[in-house]
């Protein structure tokens, strides 16, 4: 039971680093993006300019949060990770979203600051986590 439990924590670990890495390219990606973004086709990345990449980033960078970060508070019950990534996502799909249509500025303001408060609340996750297997042990599910 102790090996599967184990197995269990280590990839919603994972899932959480992932998520704060997701999210920190992704506010990098919108900050950067108004700068460089006629330099994209000359080194070939100019789907990263998409609308479509940046849409299918944002919604797993959302799916990926809701799941780690959820269990993440059935584990150890601490609302503050959740609490800064509910504004995060809604920043996140009103700047790709509705946003979008507008201003270039406003767009690369809100998901940029969206994507680093997500990544903050991983961030958060991850801490309340190892305090929560510090303090209990990793066989305490309460």
């Amino acid at each position: 039971m102790d090996s599967d439990f184990s197995g269990k924590s280590f990839w919603w670990h994972v899932a959480d680093r992932v998520g704060t890495a997701a999210s920190f390219l992704c506010a990098i990606h919108c900050a950067l993006l108004p700068f460089v973004l006629a330099l994209l086709p000359f080194i070939g990345l100019e789907f990263l300019a998409s609308h479509t990449f940046e849409r299918i980033f944002v919604m797993f960078a959302c799916a990926l949060a809701l799941f780690s970060l959820g269990r993440g508070y059935r584990r150890h019950r601490v609302p503050q990770p959740l609490t800064i990534a509910l504004p995060a996502l809604a920043l996140l799909l009103a700047g790709v979203t509705v946003a979008e249509s507008g201003s270039i500025v406003l767009h690369s303001v809100m998901v940029t600051i969206g994507g680093l408060l997500l990544a903050f609340s991983h961030f958060l996750n991850l801490r309340a986590d190892r305090l929560y297997e510090h303090v209990h042990g990793p066989d305490c599910m309460h």
